[in-house]
């Protein structure tokens, strides 16, 4: 049996949870999230608790159990909590700016950087060095935190880029000096 998966899930004062056959729907203060889930899992709910059983042991059963549970976990802290990244510009001239809603990254290209959120998706500046990534779903939060990462990755000889936050980056050593 899956240590994740038999877990119980909690639903806090304040959040409704609605099952339609594999359809799962979670509401709270800070949103609603909708998710379809394997047929093949069974999720219940009786007195704002929520269990997750598999029908077999099949690896298949096995490997959604855990991840079926985790989902619908992150659901229910998306929509009472949420979720946030945070990330780093490392580099002399780099930064990060808002304009409205854009993300906005100079990041030594010859022209900024455009970024648009989506709907429940939030960025926020609070220094020009440092990047937060707000929502309610887990996946899109950090989906959208590896995209600016992505804009321009740390390298690894300076350290220059946009790195998450506690995130360490191997350096490595430069090029060896010519011998006699």
């Amino acid at each position: 049996m899956s240590r994740i998966g038999r877990k119980p899930i909690t639903v806090p004062s304040g959040v409704t949870v609605t099952l339609d056959n594999a359809v799962i729907t979670v509401k709270g203060p800070k949103g609603t999230l909708t998710r379809e889930l394997h047929k093949d899992i069974k999720v219940a709910l009786e007195d704002n608790v929520i269990t997750i059983d598999r029908p077999s042991d099949n690896k298949l059963h096995r490997s959604l159990h855990g991840t079926t549970r985790s989902v619908v976990n992150n659901m229910v802290s998306g929509v009472t909590e949420g979720f946030t990244k945070t990330l780093e510009l490392v580099g002399v001239g780099y930064r990060a700016s808002l304009a409205g809603n854009k993300l906005v990254l100079n990041v030594g290209y010859s022209h900024p950087v455009e970024i648009t959120p989506e709907a429940g998706i939030e960025f926020e500046v609070p220094v020009n060095t440092k990047i937060i990534v707000k929502g309610i779903n887990k996946e899109r939060v950090g989906e959208y935190a590896a995209n600016i990462r992505a804009v321009r990755a740390p390298e690894p000889y300076k350290g220059k880029g946009i790195k998450y936050e506690g995130e360490r980056i191997i350096r490595k050593e430069g090029k060896a000096g010519k011998k006699k």
